[in-house]
């Protein structure tokens, strides 16, 4: 049973989660990603075209926790003193080894670097014990940084061996694609919102002691019910060739039980093993092979979710087609039978499936086909 005190925490982390995709259209993967890694103190990449609010978002979690922020823009001409500040040159006339660190990264709580992997490699190296061990050696000098988070962004999957050290500290990693087609309407509307300047910044639901609290209560999450189905998947992953270094399969407990609080939750269940799509991939085509594989084990609703939303576009596609065939084109018999049988899918899918999400998607989906159905039986005299 769970505390005032506890009950909060997890009232603060959900409201967190809500507020930072409020504005985003389709983007509901990135902030839980985002939201996840935050919780577990950990860092996230984004990996994906410029243009799909990677940086939005990060400034938007610091927002919600009023956390100190830092972003900036790597390449590989980048200077050192551009992210940890410049020598103080008066010190230096004394003798004194300075450098002025406000408003730069090693004072910054969250962290955004976009095009991480453009670094070089004496930044890289600074990135890499920071990020591990939250210490910035400057010099011959250790200074202990407040980092909490670090959020990066790439156009993508890092192929050189030097970089592979930095792309294995991201623990949390996600897929950030261009919006579908059936997105494209909310975008627009958010994104002129957003120009018109109607858009608030957003009130802190978040502080950093709240913050300290809720990733301490990571390490109350019991786990005794998910660790064989876990090592289970560990197992398959590494059969179809995606391989997870030890420090990625023993650091995503912490994820694992991250989304447990995330859903309001002191136990986690087979359901919160679905973390495991920020976790398992590491080229791009992973993301898709994960996503087969925890289908297949753990029954996800995203499988479903997905397959009707392939169907939903192929009806579309059919409904198009069939509004400009004349009534004796002999196509519009072949459309009919194939609507046929994926409504038949569609009503099999909602029958086996509890998730209610999937149900409602299911019954939309139906009703979308019966409309194209009649349109093409009247054009057939049916």
């Amino acid at each position: 049973m769970q505390n005032k005190a506890t009950t909060r925490v997890l009232e603060a982390i959900r409201k967190f989660y809500e507020h930072l995709v409020e504005p985003f259209v389709g983007r509901e993967e990135e902030a839980r990603a985002i939201t996840l890694a935050i919780l577990a103190r950990e860092h996230t990449i984004l990996i994906g075209e410029p243009g799909t609010a990677k940086s939005a978002l990060a400034r938007r979690a610091a927002e919600l926790i009023r956390a100190r922020f830092f972003k900036y823009l790597l390449t590989k001409y980048t200077e050192p003193s551009e992210l940890f500040g410049p020598l103080d040159l008066n010190a230096l006339r004394e003798g004194r080894y300075v450098r002025i660190t406000r408003g730069k990264l090693p004072e910054a709580e969250i962290v955004f670097l976009d095009e991480v992997f453009n670094a070089n490699s004496a930044i890289l190296n600074a990135l890499l014990s920071i990020m591990q061990e939250r210490i910035w050696y400057d010099g011959y000098t250790e200074i202990v940084v407040p980092l909490w988070t670090l959020i990066g962004a790439s156009n993508r999957v890092p192929e050189e061996p030097e970089l592979e050290a930095v792309y294995d500290r991201f623990l949390v990693r996600q897929y950030t694609r261009p919006l579908p087609e059936s997105k494209w309407a909310e975008l627009l509307d958010a994104g002129w919102k957003l120009e018109a300047g109607l858009t608030t910044k957003p009130e802190p639901v978040l502080d950093m002691d709240t913050l300290r609290q809720a990733h301490k209560l990571i390490f109350s999450v019991n786990l005794s019910r998910i660790k064989h189905k876990l090592l289970k998947l560990y197992a398959i992953f590494e059969e179809r060739g995606i391989h997870l270094t030890d420090r990625r399969k023993t650091k995503a407990l912490k994820i694992v039980a991250a989304n447990a609080l995330l859903e309001g939750r002191l136990e986690a269940t087979e359901e919160d093993l679905t973390v495991l799509k920020y976790i398992a991939p590491h080229d791009i085509e992973d993301f898709d092979r994960v996503l087969v594989i925890l289908s297949e084990e753990l029954k996800m609703p995203e499988k479903y979710l997905r397959e009707l939303n392939e169907i939903r576009a192929n009806v579309q596609e059919a409904a198009k087609l069939a509004s400009m065939l004349r009534s004796y084109d002999p196509r519009l018999v072949d459309l009919f039978r194939s609507l046929k049988i994926a409504k038949s899918r569609v009503l099999s899918i909602a029958k086996d499936v509890e998730d209610e999400s999937v149900r409602t998607l299911a019954e939309q989906v139906a009703r979308e086909i019966d409309e194209v159905l009649e349109k093409i039986s009247y054009k057939l005299g049916m």
